[in-house]
C-alpha cells in the first residue's frame, strides 16, 4: 500500500476488508453504509477540485491500510499463538531451524 490508488479502489478495498470481517450480512451494517455515504459526499466533479478531497482520499487509504493490516496481524497471530504452548522442537520448527542430535542419536532430552 506504499501508492496512492483511485479513490474507487480504496473504496473497493475497504468494503472488501468489511466483507471479510463482518461475513455475508456487512451491507446492512452502519459501517458500510458510513464508507458509502462519505466517499459519495467527497466525490470530486468538474468543477470542484478541493484540499478536503485529498485529505479525505489519503484518510481513507490510511484506514484500509489498517484494516488489512489488522487482518493479516489476526491471521499470523492465529498461526502462531492459537495453539497454547510449543515444544522445542515445534516452535525451533516453526522459524526453520532443527535441534541438535547428541552422539548417540538420541534427540533432545528435556
Amino acid at each position: 500500500m506504499a501508492a496512492l490508488s483511485s479513490p474507487l479502489r480504496v473504496c473497493r478495498g475497504i468494503l472488501k476488508e468489511l466483507r471479510a470481517s463482518m461475513g455475508q450480512g456487512y451491507r446492512q451494517s452502519l459501517a458500510y453504509n458510513y464508507v458509502l455515504d462519505q466517499f459519495r459526499k467527497n466525490k470530486v466533479t468538474g468543477e470542484r477540485y478541493c484540499r478536503a478531497q485529498q485529505e479525505a482520499h489519503h484518510a481513507s487509504h490510511t484506514y484500509l491500510c489498517l484494516l488489512s493490516s489488522t487482518r493479516s496481524h489476526l491471521a499470523l497471530h492465529n498461526l502462531y499463538h492459537g495453539k497454547g504452548e510449543h515444544s522445542i522442537e515445534q516452535a525451533a520448527g516453526m522459524v526453520g531451524l532443527r535441534l541438535p542430535t547428541q552422539p548417540g542419536g538420541k534427540g533432545w532430552e528435556k
